[in-house]
């Protein structure tokens, strides 16, 4: 089995991903109190994905990590996101928080064979251009570290120079990058949530890789909406009831055809569909569902509108731009809103109805708000997993062929 560490964990999203993907943890490492005692009580409980893990709670820059052996196959993590989130104060390397140097003394340590790094969209703005770019330059050469006194800029030219005298004359650790952006939508999670993952390979590997192919498609949910539409049939959605097409979609209505359609690509999946079997959090059903209770509160306001239930959410936010804010809420069908409970937010984010989560409302909505959706971290860390595998097969049909030629 391959092997796996996981940083800044948190509530278990990514990890959980990777376990799914086929890799086995040797180290699970989280500060935040609240997100490990969701992941020790589920642990308690007996939860298959997560009984195993080596859970340690601290920071990441004082964990041993002596007893990991070098050449792992995959360190992941989702380093903290709020200096380059939109909701944060966007001080990148001037944040306290920005945990992307640890990040690469752990691959410069453990040389791993791959990594999968996951962040907010924000990292991309145009105010982030210079640092996103030292971010991959020192993933790419993790061993050229920065000197005492050096500024982040001066580091970031050395690491350039490097680069364009040309990796391959490089003799220490290297690694192929492959940063791209995701709309986690495109793999089936019901919700609008963009998301930047850094994946790498370590260039001995000689590995070519392509992000995962997408599975859902906007323009398949308008034509099941409203060309066919069976997807009012499916909810039971009476003609009588169903909305109109709203006007700033008719002409792309209007274009869609059933030849020009991506027939790989099934519907955008909504919180409708999500949803489909879990009761209103105020109902006597509702107590079957764990984390399902009413939260009162929810409001509208500028910016703070909430998910209409026939399109995927929008994205799930952690903190006061989240759960206060009012964006964490559906619309539902009368128009009114109402804050999305713990099991729902979790659907949302498609953990297991069994994971349960430690902590008030506030305080799990804000682990799952900082989460990665399990569904689209356990289609990456497949696609790392395919590719490590197929490098295997290669070096024993290279060891095969060496043999014989002896």
């Amino acid at each position: 089995m391959m092997k796996s560490v996981e940083l800044f964990a948190g509530a278990g999203g990514l990890a959980m991903g990777a376990t799914l993907a086929g890799f086995e943890s040797l180290a699970v490492v989280e500060w935040d109190r609240w997100a490990c005692d969701t992941i020790r009580e589920n642990q308690r409980k007996g939860y298959p994905l997560v009984q195993d893990w080596p859970l340690w709670e601290g920071d990441v820059r004082g964990f041993d990590w002596s007893g990991i052996p070098e050449g792992i196959d995959l360190v992941a993590g989702g380093p903290p996101c709020q200096p380059f989130s939109m909701g944060g104060r966007h001080k990148a390397f001037g944040d306290q928080r920005d945990m992307f140097p640890a990040t690469v003394d752990v691959v410069r340590r453990l040389k791993p064979k791959s990594f999968i790094i996951e962040n907010v969209k924000g990292l991309t703005r145009a105010s982030f251009h210079d640092y996103f770019q030292y971010i991959q330059l020192q993933l790419e050469f993790p061993e050229v570290g920065r000197r005492d006194g050096e500024t982040w800029l001066e580091h970031m030219k050395r690491l350039q120079e490097e680069k364009t005298s040309g990796a391959q004359h490089f003799n220490g650790l290297t690694y192929n990058l492959f940063p791209i952006l995701i709309n986690a939508a495109d793999y089936g999670i019901p919700q609008k949530r963009e998301r930047v993952f850094i994946v790498g390979f370590r260039s001995d590997l000689g590995v070519e890789w392509s992000p995962p192919a997408p599975t859902h498609s906007w323009d398949a949910l308008l034509h099941d909406q409203w060309v066919t539409g069976d997807y009012w049939e499916r909810h039971r959605v009476p003609k009588s009831r169903r909305p109109a097409v709203p006007e700033r979609l008719v002409n792309r209505v209007r274009k869609l055809d059933d030849s020009l359609l991506d027939r790989d690509r099934k519907p955008w999946r909504t919180v409708r569909d999500a949803l489909i079997d879990v009761p209103d959090p105020r109902k006597p059903g509702a107590r079957f569902f764990h984390d399902h209770k009413f939260q009162d509160g929810a409001r509208v306001y500028k910016g703070h509108t909430g998910s209409p239930l026939d399109l995927p959410s929008k994205t799930l936010k952690a903190g006061a731009h989240g759960v206060p804010g009012g964006e964490n809420m559906m619309v539902r069908d009368d128009g009114s809103v109402r804050y999305f409970t713990v099991r729902e937010s979790a659907r949302l984010q498609t953990f297991p109805d069994g994971y349960t989560f430690h902590g008030a409302w506030g305080e799990t909505m804000r682990q799952l708000g900082n989460a990665v959706p399990v569904a689209l971290s356990r289609a990456m860390a497949c696609s790392v997993a395919e590719q490590l595998a197929l490098t295997q097969l290669r070096d024993l049909a290279n060891q095969t062929s060496r043999r014989k030629m002896a």
